[in-house]
């Protein structure tokens, strides 16, 4: 069995990931118009990738897809799925790992608070944490763990929710360039199958990882056209769609191209 197999033992292997769907969505916070009936729309099954500048609400949309923000209008829908399932999954740059619980008891924390715990989700924890490389950390505390041993962690109790869409807030940000390097590759690898919404501010890390790739600018923000690579995820620093993608990324967002 592979990673993304292990990975999808929960709901995303039971049932096809969703696209996301945004219709005529408006934000405002305070008195600055953030969004106004945006129109956007997040294929299922695929990696997409939003880049753009800090401020420009790239961390407020993904809190409406959740639904975390209750004075958003418009209309966020899950294609083919009721909103009242559970669908999203959340994973920050921040580890947010408990410092008094275990790896494993980390990883299953979700799990513990819902009053879920059994047998089969500690197997599939420890089979989870086995597949990301932590094999014989399972009982130490997070204070004990480097920061990438950490964040694999983190992506952990993400994919234990079992939800077929993942909702990623840079998550790779804080690490040194090798590290995330190596996390980028597992989590196109457990997630694969996913619906993902990756926020991002490294053109790089969308070009590496995106199946499309969005520039949002502007104030009320507006998102650009997709940028679709030829290749498949997760791509080599070398690839030469990762090199020739990489300038017209920059220039839209440094404004000089729609």
């Amino acid at each position: 069995m592979n990673r993304s197999q292990v990975a999808n033992g929960g709901e995303i292997g039971k049932k096809q990931a969703p696209a996301i769907v945004m219709q005529n969505v408006s934000f405002s916070f305070s008195s600055t118009l953030i969004f106004k009936n945006l129109d956007f729309t997040v294929p299922g099954g695929q990696w997409t990738c939003l880049l753009g500048p800090s401020g420009s609400g790239k961390s407020t949309l993904l809190r409406i897809i959740s639904g975390s923000l209750d004075k958003a209008t418009g209309r966020v829908r899950f294609e083919g799925v009721g909103r009242h399932e559970r669908m999203t999954a959340w994973m920050a740059q921040k580890d947010l790992l408990l410092p008094w619980l275990t790896v494993e008891e980390n990883v299953l924390l979700g799990a513990r608070l819902r009053g879920e715990i059994n047998e089969d989700k500690r197997f599939r924890a420890r089979t989870l944490i086995e597949s990301a490389g932590l094999a014989g950390y399972e009982r130490e505390l997070p204070a004990a763990l480097s920061g990438g041993m950490r964040q694999r962690a983190a992506l952990l109790r993400t994919l234990m929710e079992d939800r077929p869409v993942i909702l990623m807030d840079e998550p790779f940000s804080a690490l040194d360039t090798l590290t995330r390097l190596k996390l980028q590759d597992l989590a196109a690898d457990l997630v694969a199958g996913a619906t993902v919404l990756l926020v991002t501010h490294d053109p790089l890390e969308a070009l590496r990882l995106g199946n499309r790739i969005h520039v949002m600018t502007g104030r009320p923000a507006t998102i650009g056209q997709a940028l679709i690579p030829d290749s498949s995820p997760p791509r080599s620093p070398d690839d030469p769609d990762v090199a020739g993608l990489h300038t017209t990324l920059l220039d839209r967002l440094m404004g000089d191209r729609p």
